[in-house]
């Protein structure tokens, strides 16, 4: 198989990771939710870190219901796909930090981060959506996250990622 089918083979097979984009909508509500709290920013933001850790079994789930190929194996873009999820982790150090030293700008470097992962995922499912909502999520967080509360950059996601599984559900349609 050469590299164009098996990125239509990953793409095919993982709905262009259309179960985490969903998954991710009930992160961004749980996140919406604890920004709408009294709690300190604190714990805000202790609680949006912790509510990440639900992504990956929200996703499987979420995969089972679509019937999605989770772990796609087989296709060897695959594990590049895994990477590109870990090499998040490592950003999210900068996010710790700004956690100790602008709790209040938390989120939107959070949000940043978690905008800017998606651009690999582009060349992944070679999509057009990925790699545009990988340039607009970082901006608008940082706009957003300058002139706002963290609660309305979290209520913005919701629908940008609503807009997403919208987008990528439109893409799968064309591969079938």
């Amino acid at each position: 198989m050469g590299l164009n089918e098996l990125h239509r083979d990953c793409a095919k097979r993982q709905k262009k990771g259309l179960h985490f984009i969903l998954a991710s909508v009930v992160v961004w509500g749980l996140i919406l939710a604890v920004h709408l709290t009294h709690l300190s920013i604190e714990t805000k933001n202790l609680i949006t870190f912790c509510s990440s850790a639900i992504l990956f079994p929200l996703a499987w789930g979420v995969s089972k219901v679509l019937k999605i190929d989770f772990e796609g194996k087989g296709n060897p873009l695959t594990k590049a796909g895994i990477i590109f999820s870990i090499n998040q982790m490592l950003y999210i150090l900068i996010a710790m930090w700004v956690f100790a030293a602008v709790p209040e700008k938390m989120l939107m470097v959070y949000t940043m981060i978690f905008g800017a992962h998606l651009m690999p995922f582009s060349w992944l499912y070679q999509s057009k959506s990925y790699l545009i909502l990988s340039i607009i999520i970082p901006i608008l967080a940082l706009v957003v996250g300058l002139l706002f509360s963290p609660f309305v950059l979290s209520t913005i996601m919701i629908f940008i990622e609503l807009f997403f599984s919208f987008l990528l559900y439109m893409e799968c349609k064309k591969i079938q």
